[in-house]
């Protein structure tokens, strides 16, 4: 369902994913993973889940779950309703929509039993060894105050991103591993999957770019080449 390297485009909720630019964005993505060979997956807003499943191949998440069964839970969103949309799974935690470690715990607990790939974010070592614990599928790190302003995690706090990857390693490695903030060139993507990463969440940089398709083509490649040059050092 997923390969790896991953790009993770997280589209929020900007002007540009209203309507159909976000079948647009999701379908560059979906061609650029064609393309290029590899794992790229959008999540759109919950509004556009179900049209975002329906125009792409390409695995969909959704942005955000709440950790709620079936019942009288006005204006949540559950993870049975995304899952009937077609969704592969969802972000969890993200820095824009904290959730507490007890519904980080039982979101990951549902999604994991409804078949879903909980994709949990987290913002430093401490709370990637944390989240590592509870056996999330992915795992990204992303220290907030980074997100959005160009200055790539893997280059500005490389020593987070590889201490993540360590206690990760420890705590259990079949966790796969990702860094986001700040990610917005290709060479930001070869370098995190450098420091022992398997891809990268973004958002502004694609979704707000002139020209997304370019932009991630060149973080595609960039991936690949990384990716290989890893694999045959091993």
């Amino acid at each position: 369902m997923l390969r790896f390297p991953l790009i993770v485009l997280n589209f929020k909720v900007y002007p540009e994913v209203i309507g159909e630019n976000c079948i647009r964005l999701a379908k560059y993505a979906e061609e650029v993973a064609d393309e290029y060979g590899v794992g790229v997956a959008v999540a759109p807003p919950i509004t556009m889940l179900s049209r975002v499943v329906n125009s792409v191949g390409i695995p969909v998440f959704a942005q955000h779950v709440d950790p709620y069964l079936p019942g009288s839970w006005t204006g949540s969103t559950i993870v049975e309703m995304i899952k009937e949309c077609g969704a592969v799974g969802s972000i969890v935690n993200h820095s824009e929509r904290r959730v507490l470690l007890a519904d980080i715990s039982m979101v990951i607990k549902r999604l994991k039993e409804n078949g879903l790939i909980p994709l949990l974010c987290t913002d430093t070592v401490d709370t990637t060894r944390a989240g590592a614990a509870l056996y999330p599928d992915i795992l990204a790190v992303e220290p907030p105050e980074l997100i959005g302003t160009g200055i790539p995690v893997s280059k500005a706090k490389p020593e987070i991103v590889v201490g993540a990857v360590d206690v990760v390693k420890k705590i259990n490695p079949s966790i796969h591993i990702l860094c986001g903030a700040g990610i917005s060139a290709g060479e930001d993507v070869a370098k995190a999957i450098e420091l022992g990463t398997e891809g990268v969440l973004l958002s502004s940089a694609y979704v707000k770019a002139k020209n997304p398709k370019s932009i991630l083509s060149s973080m595609a490649e960039s991936a690949v080449k990384a990716w290989e040059k890893n694999q045959s050092s091993r």
